[in-house]
């Protein structure tokens, strides 16, 4: 067996990112920038004002008291100067007039009859936001690897841009394989359960950014799982679940064998997830995880999900953690790290991680009442209130409550 750290090292040894595509604008948010971008110009283009109000020159103020001469809405250049004592009404990211080096906000004169009264004193250059403050032209913005939220966005939408260039976004194959398994959707039938795992995996997949390729379910004879692998090696990664133990019809291992694949491990030194190969089959990542639901998705979490962001351009590839205080106490007997799941919250005297009963490898509910993952050491015994450090699994934790 190797370690959970010597696994990890060995994926992403074997994975790298993908060539890029272009996309257009909206379709690059949550994608990773597979060029440098530069600045094609100043961003604000002109010295603008940043209030509505007026716009004159300080040096030619007298008594607070000034003549308007005109009006600038935004989006109009005025290229005739403003001459001193005079002012203008001007917008808010109008571009300042010639003659001019100071705004006035509305809120803080008085207007009559073309003329207006200063209240109050006005510091030269006040509420204007001069060219470049933002951007430079020229400036590198946004490096390759740069990974593109909402206001990165809108700052490329402010350069122009109406496509991006991206690392690609990887295709999926997620194959189930069990005689006892069926689609949703089709009757029960006593001896046999529904194909959870492919779309738990599938779904694990999309949280991660990445497109699924749902196979279906191979049967376990050798054939079957061979043309189904077959099939899910025309993408760009293969995940199977189940088939990948001692058992008399686990098939997995030899149809990669005989593909020609290579299995850089089998076994990880943790529970649940122990049966967990990884390999190179026909150049593609293949990883074949356990059958039971909650050790296939957290080896997902620990194997298969760094690997896909690797491949999409990302440098951020692990989950976020933080630091709780334990509700109960919680034992590692075994000679196995144990991830336990939990579930963390936050409570007046800080966060709090309970875990969620039986951590049967079966119990899917194990993972659907918790959002984290307590990594418990061998020979491990905490006792309440004592400090862990926890994995976050759901991205809307800390979001607040609507209050109705």
């Amino acid at each position: 067996m190797v370690s959970i750290e010597e696994a990890q090292r060995i994926i992403l040894q074997n994975s790298s990112p993908l060539l890029s595509e272009k996309v257009s604008l909206l379709q690059g948010s949550g994608r990773v920038v597979n060029e440098d971008i530069h600045a094609p110009y100043d961003i604000p283009a002109a010295d603008n004002s940043a209030m509505d109000g007026y716009a004159f020159s300080h040096s030619g103020l007298e008594g607070n008291c000034l003549t308007v001469t005109g009006f600038i809405p935004a989006g109009v250049v005025r290229t005739v100067p403003v001459q001193l004592g005079e002012a203008v009404r001007i917008m808010t990211g109008a571009p300042i007039p010639p003659g001019c080096d100071t705004v006035v906000p509305i809120e803080q004169v008085e207007e009559t009859g073309g003329t207006i009264r200063l209240i109050g004193n006005v510091r030269l250059g006040s509420h204007i936001r001069r060219r470049g403050d933002d951007i430079r032209a020229g400036e590198k913005t946004f490096p390759t690897g740069t990974f593109l939220r909402p206001q990165e966005i809108g700052m490329l939408a402010a350069f122009g841009k109406t496509e991006i260039k991206v690392y690609r976004n990887p295709k999926i194959g997620v194959l189930a394989t069990g005689d006892e398994l069926l689609e949703p959707g089709t009757a029960l039938i006593p001896g046999k359960i529904m194909n959870s795992n492919s779309f738990s995996i599938g779904s694990q997949v999309m949280e991660a950014g990445s497109t699924p390729v749902m196979l279906g379910i191979a049967d376990d004879d050798f054939s079957s799982i061979r043309e189904k692998i077959l099939s899910g090696l025309q993408l760009d990664l293969l995940i199977t679940t189940g088939g990948v133990s001692v058992g008399d019809k686990d098939y997995v291992k030899e149809v990669i064998a005989e593909l020609g694949g290579e299995i850089l491990f089998w076994k990880v030194n943790m529970k649940p997830g122990k049966p967990v190969a990884f390999a190179i089959v026909q150049g593609k990542p293949v990883f074949a995880l356990p059958g039971n639901p909650v050790a296939a998705m957290v080896s997902f979490e620990m194997f298969v999900r760094p690997a896909l962001l690797r491949m999409m351009g990302h440098t951020r590839i692990f989950r976020p953690t933080i630091k709780a205080a334990l509700a109960e106490q919680v034992t590692n007997r075994r000679d196995r790290p144990h991830l336990i799941r939990v579930l963390v919250e936050k409570r007046h005297e800080g966060y709090i991680a309970t875990p969620t009963g039986n951590q049967c490898s079966a119990r899917l509910s194990s993972l659907t009442l918790g959002n984290g993952l307590l990594r418990l050491m061998p020979g491990a015994d905490l006792a309440p209130g004592d400090n862990v450090e926890i994995s976050l699994l759901d991205s809307r934790f800390g979001m607040g409550e609507a209050s109705l």
